[in-house]
């Protein structure tokens, strides 16, 4: 039977051959972290590599990317779809191990993590997934949700400020099921974080309420020791501080920060090959190592455990069976439509000028109670944000049926933890902040987009309109930044009825993040047919038209539309020919078909005028170089929302003029 020392360095030997092949990546933490992997993998994890979606699989996240050979190597030799052939062409154009590991369920990647300390704010949405499915779900001898989740972390993670929000967070809601292994190896690119990072990582996370140890990363019973006392601790969340050397086995680069970055050197993997004691070729595994390795048989009777478990589960439990599935499916209940219809009802009742904040929390009201997956809070802006539902319950560290968390001051650490919760499975997070605190969370934001998670971002206060508090709040140039993200789809309604179809639309939207962005100040409800109403969704439509050709079109989002639609009647009244066209969602807009685009945009139809509170740069895309944009491409002041709007020319009469400018130019 091979060594526990022998096994882990299967996983170094790869790493370093993977590495130098692609001449690309970082050896060394996976060959500092290789005796850690090889005691959690082997003795504690609970997965199933013929199943990788089992929902009662412990969850691994690899929060330190760059040692993404070691998830790689532990995929491949437990018996993941990972061939020995994709470990060769790591890195290369079309294959599906990346520089950094790119969520991939199928092949057991939890979640994508590249930027550092994400997949440890990620892993803190995982267990506080867990901890809700098991209090909502698991009955006295029935634990059908029981799982931990472990994180490998560097020093990088520990150093980016997403940590501290994250890590705080999980402390005060004691997620006790949640690992981590801090790689302590001291070194980063630049060398000795030392001189950078002189942080007392233990105090700190005790500081934040976590169970902490301190151990020899190398010492695989130290580790194991280390684990099961962090299962033990069932109330605090638990710290291992793993002391390792970076590049362990390389006979001169290891320790240094030569071992990062860079493939080790032909000469260099040669030495180590011989200080391993390694004789075999590159890429090969010898049988006995590869046999100790596998976890497929041992995989499947782990999870034929639970199914058993969980079919006496079903016959005791039918209907808590049926929607425990139905949840961990990603379905929505049988009723949604008529929910979504309820909550359009709702939207069409209200009658006078509403801030689109209070008329999201209208669709709320009417969803929440019906749809038991979607889990809501706001960082510190709960009635700012009108996120708190009617029949809200505020989530505690001793009560975690609740629906809503106070995530306090922490945009990045709540847009990540959401991510979390949703590629855990059983949630559809969302999450409030004002529109310009979206920044804090921007790279959270984007790795949503990138995986295609269905986390929806509730924005208020989404212009100048906002007032008083000035410029460092009033967000100019956050609505087309958001828009640049792919695979983001965001929402400007105009009133209560937009509002509550870009709810709907949202929690139907499976592949992507979305984002709805809401005003402060009071808008009015606007008149539209029963086709206008349908064509919502479609993301821009017409609202106001003119008998017979358009000689002009005028586009506008959100509180603007209503300010457009005073001008563009005032200029029908004059007799010209104006198109109102309200677009709450220029993404929606742009993947319908070039025919339903065409005829409410017509494609010769050069006098355009775009009417947006924010900047101005992607609107040419609508109105053309002929076209024109009233929008502001500078901070804006402190002042109350009239005054403001008037100033940097968001009035009636201002779109009135610019209407007859287009109209009578040449």
């Amino acid at each position: 039977m091979p060594t526990r020392r022998e096994l882990a360095n299967v996983l170094r030997v790869l790493a370093m051959d993977a590495v130098q092949q692609a001449n690309s990546g970082h050896p060394g933490a996976p060959m500092g972290m290789a005796d850690i992997a090889e005691v959690l993998w082997r003795d504690f994890l609970k997965h199933n590599p013929a199943n990788p979606r089992w929902w009662d699989r412990d969850r691994f996240i690899l929060s330190n990317g760059h040692a993404c050979m070691l998830l790689y190597a532990l995929l491949h030799l437990t018996g993941y779809p990972v061939s020995m052939d994709e470990i060769r062409n790591f890195r290369q154009l079309g294959c599906r191990l990346a520089g950094h590991p790119e969520h991939n369920p199928d092949i057991g990647i939890e979640t994508t993590s590249g930027p550092l300390g994400q997949g440890l704010a990620n892993s803190v949405g995982f267990a506080l997934a867990e901890k809700m499915l098991a209090a909502q779900f698991n009955r006295p001898e029935l634990p059908i949700v029981d799982h931990y989740t472990y994180v490998f972390m560097g020093d990088g993670c520990l150093m980016e400020g997403v940590s501290h929000e994250a890590c705080s967070l999980a402390g005060t809601l004691e997620l006790g099921k949640l690992i981590g292994f801090y790689d302590n190896n001291g070194i980063s690119i630049d060398g000795r974080v030392e001189g950078w990072f002189a942080d007392d990582t233990p105090k700190r996370f005790e500081a934040y309420g976590w169970h902490v140890q301190s151990v020899d990363g190398m010492d695989d019973e130290a580790v194991a020791n280390a684990t099961r006392a962090a299962q033990a601790e069932t109330q605090r969340p638990s710290l291992i501080c793993c002391k390792t050397v970076i590049g362990w086995g390389a006979p001169n680069k290891a320790g240094t920060k030569e071992a990062h970055g860079e493939a080790l050197g032909v000469q260099e993997v040669a030495a180590a090959r011989q200080r391993l004691g390694w004789t075999a070729p590159p890429f090969v595994v010898p049988e006995p190592l590869r046999a100790a390795w596998n976890h497929e048989q041992a995989g499947r009777a782990a999870e034929a455990r639970w199914q058993e478990l969980f079919a006496r589960y079903r016959r005791a439990y039918p209907q808590l069976a049926a929607e425990f599935e139905r949840r961990m499916q990603s379905q929505l209940p049988a009723d949604w439509q008529a929910t979504a219809q309820a909550a359009l009802a709702a939207a069409r009742a209200v009658a006078g000028p509403q801030a689109t904040r209070k008329s999201s929390r209208v669709a709320l009201d009417v969803m929440a109670p019906r749809l038991p997956e979607l889990f809501g809070g706001s960082a510190d802006l709960t009635a700012s944000n009108e996120s708190w539902h009617a029949g809200a319950r505020a989530l505690t560290p001793e009560d975690a049926t609740g629906d809503y968390l106070h995530y306090g001051v922490r945009e990045f650490g709540m847009t990540a933890a959401m991510s979390g919760l949703a590629l855990h499975g059983g949630f559809i997070p969302y999450g409030g902040t004002f529109l310009t605190f979206s920044d804090y969370a921007r790279n959270a934001v984007r790795m949503a987009a990138l995986m295609q998670q269905r986390v929806l971002l509730l924005y208020s206060h989404d212009s100048i309109g906002l007032g008083e508090d000035g410029p460092t709040h009033q967000p100019i140039e956050h609505l087309n930044s958001l828009r640049l993200i792919p695979n983001l789809t965001l929402w400007r309604p105009a009133d209560a009825l937009e509002t509550a179809v870009a709810w709907c639309e949202a929690i139907e939207h499976t592949s992507g993040p979305s984002a709805l962005v809401l005003t402060r100040q009071g808008v009015p409800q606007l008149p539209r047919d029963a086709a206008a109403q349908a064509l919502i969704r479609c993301g821009g439509y017409v609202l106001a038209d003119c008998t017979g050709a358009p000689e002009c079109v005028v586009i506008a989002t959100g509180s603007e539309v209503s300010i457009a639609l005073q001008a563009v009647r005032d200029a029908q009244g004059r007799g010209r020919r104006v198109r109102l066209v309200s677009m709450p969602c220029t993404q929606r807009f742009d993947a319908q078909e070039p025919a339903y685009r065409d005829a409410v945009l017509p494609p010769g139809l050069s006098k355009r005028l775009a009417v947006e509170a924010g900047s101005t740069g992607l609107w040419s895309r609508y109105v053309g170089l002929r076209g024109r944009v009233i929008g502001i491409d500078h901070y804006g002041a402190s002042g109350k929302a009239p005054e403001l709007f008037e100033k940097f020319g968001f009035t009636a009469e201002h779109v009135r003029a610019v209407i007859d400018e287009l109209i009578t130019a040449a």
